[in-house]
């Protein structure tokens, strides 16, 4: 049977394991899995425990939930950009479960003080070039290129464009870590 066939494939612990660095044995005394049992996973020859998966993504630095989704989807995923535009920016979206990514230009002088409905999440804004000031609701930023703003989307936030701005931004959703 081909990995193809798989549900889930965990050769990706063969790819975690190289791209680290680390042998087989060195994965097995960090784990306390056997290096036969390493070896047949890696080769989807046996099917893995709850009690495995944990202490095999500990050693990856993941949690076993990432481990597992690497198992299930191993594979990139390609989307083309979307446009449109809100208030003063003109926007491209790319949008993956659990993550949006926007490139945005903006002239002087815009300003949108309700950015569109955001979910449970938080925004980072990396300005590009240009000068933005972001409000939220005891606090005010102003960012010039090369910097970046971290604040949970829930806030009532607003941007005001000072520069012909571009900026990059991305909601990711709070049950991911940084």
């Amino acid at each position: 049977m081909s990995s193809n066939d798989l549900a889930l494939d965990f050769s990706v612990v063969r790819d975690l394991r190289k791209r680290a660095g680390m042998t087989l044995e060195d994965v097995s005394q960090k784990s306390g899995v056997s290096i036969a049992g390493l070896s047949k996973l890696e080769r989807n020859q046996n099917m893995i425990e709850l009690d495995t998966l944990y202490r095999l993504a500990r050693v990856f630095g993941l949690s076993a939930t990432d481990l597992l989704n690497l198992a299930e989807s191993c594979s990139a995923t390609c989307k083309e950009a979307e446009a449109y535009t809100s208030g003063p920016f003109e926007f491209e979206k790319i949008s993956f479960k659990g993550i949006d990514c926007f490139q945005a230009k903006a002239k002087s002088g815009g300003k949108l003080s309700k950015p569109e409905a955001h979910g449970d999440e938080f925004e980072i804004c990396w300005l590009r070039s240009g000068k933005i000031r972001i409000t939220l609701p005891r606090e005010t930023h102003l960012l010039t290129p090369g910097q970046a703003l971290k604040f949970d989307a829930a806030l009532a936030h607003s941007y005001e464009i000072l520069e012909d701005s571009e900026v990059s931004i991305i909601h990711l959703e709070k049950t991911h870590r940084f």
